[in-house]
């Protein structure tokens, strides 16, 4: 398949079916991840569990996708990437089922860990195949358009797991996940195409021999490190910031679910936009101007006492644009990095690193904070520090990714420039010694 280019600001019937197909994959897993927050407050009250047991199920989902990961990375180039979509989305649909009869505690963590052994692997392939069909000129409007599966979560999923949740109980969203998964199983098996174009490329290795010539390449070590640092920010506090609007902000349970649908809605148009900034302003530029936002909302958003529910629109808004502002242009950045014979494993790598980095930080957060005799959190402004150096760090770092990227590409239309670095002197493989 012809890949989009600079030039050509349409995508083909069948691109915006992939787009959309991708889109929607992206909202049934980010919900049925992102869905654990809002309800934190009411788990921690019905399962009598504490703020750190809560983030242990956040961590345990983490954990064992950035273990299936690495499992999955020596096979991820060896099969067509519509297949390994829907043996690992079979297996994701069999996890939230799970957690949809859930009896208790115990089982709940079982069944997170099954769905995090495959749902986590769902956007590793996801990318994969983003980065196989679409040039890195348009990246970043793809990723845009796949970003909004984020702010229809928040606009709309999450607001009405939350609703369900309340009036059914809170397996509700799980099962509500299961309907929606069984349709998009459907479009995947009927519509999509194989994605096999990797398959010409692909050197005859051994799955462990692929994983380890991957994951050893310094230039890719230095993209798992600043995805590292990049997950780290979000999982020290989102599992924990229902807990805080609902007893430090004053935001009851039942309102709770406006103050995720404002920002969502925003998220609609503020996606596309970002992607589309960061294809023509420059995706490191867009990257390091979200960063400086975050950090002033972090200080905001963590300082916050009781506040009025407009004031908390405002705020939580601005953070998920922050937050947005900094995924987008990253995520087209890292996705550059990799050769098309290795695209599988890395990204594979890349999202376990991701969980990996997310899952402990959601431990540490848990260790950091604690609650009061009111039910409150307290030490919750660390937590925005801790995430402000991690922003710090994280900036420093894809400044590095994005060096090696723009000399990569050499300035040039990507699938033109990774042709011809291939083939003349101070190419790829002369940038891949700098880089090693």
């Amino acid at each position: 398949m012809e890949k989009a280019t600079i030039k050509k600001h349409t995508f083909s019937k069948y691109q915006v079916f992939l787009i959309v197909l991708i889109s929607l994959l992206q909202f049934t897993v980010i919900f049925d991840f992102m869905v654990m927050a809002p309800l934190g407050a009411m788990l921690i009250r019905i399962l009598r569990i504490t703020p750190s047991q809560f983030g242990l199920v956040v961590s345990v989902y983490a954990f064992s996708a950035g273990i299936a990961g690495i499992l999955a990375a020596g096979f991820a180039d060896k099969f067509d990437r519509k297949k390994m979509l829907l043996f690992f989305y079979s297996g994701f649909i069999l996890g939230t089922f799970l957690c949809g009869i859930a009896p208790n505690y115990t089982f709940l963590l079982f069944a997170r860990m099954i769905t995090g052994l495959f749902g986590g692997v769902m956007f590793s392939i996801n990318m994969a195949i983003i980065a196989d069909l679409f040039s890195l000129e348009v990246r970043g409007r793809v990723m845009g358009y796949v970003q909004m599966a984020f702010a229809v979560s928040q606009a709309a999923g999450i607001p009405a797991g939350i609703f369900f949740a309340n009036q059914f109980g809170w397996h509700m969203p799980f099962l509500i996940i299961i309907g929606i998964c069984l349709l998009m199983g459907f479009a995947i098996i009927r519509w999509m195409k194989p994605v096999t174009g990797h398959l010409k490329e692909r050197a005859a290795q051994r799955p462990l021999q692929h994983l380890a010539r991957t994951a050893g390449q310094r230039r890719y070590i230095r993209a798992f490190l600043t995805t590292a640092f990049l997950s780290t920010g979000g999982f020290l506090m989102m599992p924990y910031s229902s807990t805080f609007l609902v007893h430090n902000v004053g935001i009851g349970e039942r309102v709770l679910p406006v103050v995720f649908i404002v920002a969502g809605c925003m998220g609609l148009f503020t996606g596309p936009l970002i992607g589309r900034w960061s294809d023509k302003l420059g995706k490191y530029s867009v990257f390091m101007a979200g960063t400086i936002l975050a950090t002033i909302m972090m200080l905001v958003y963590t300082h916050l006492s009781i506040t009025p529910l407009w004031v908390v629109l405002i705020v939580n808004t601005l953070t998920y644009t922050a937050v947005m502002s900094r995924q987008i242009p990253s995520q087209a950045l890292v996705s550059a990095v990799p050769d098309m014979k290795d695209r599988g494993a890395f990204m594979s790598i890349n999202a376990s690193v991701q969980q990996m980095g997310g899952g402990i930080a959601a431990v540490i957060g848990g260790w950091l904070i604690g609650q009061n005799a009111a039910g409150q959190l307290v030490h919750y402004d660390v937590l925005g520090y801790v995430t402000i150096g991690a922003f710090a760090i994280c900036l420093a770092l894809m400044y590095n990714l994005n060096q090696y990227v723009t000399q990569k590409t050499g300035g040039m239309p990507y699938s033109k420039s990774v042709e011809k670095q291939e083939t003349e002197p101070g190419g790829v493989l002369e940038l891949k010694k700098s880089w090693d």
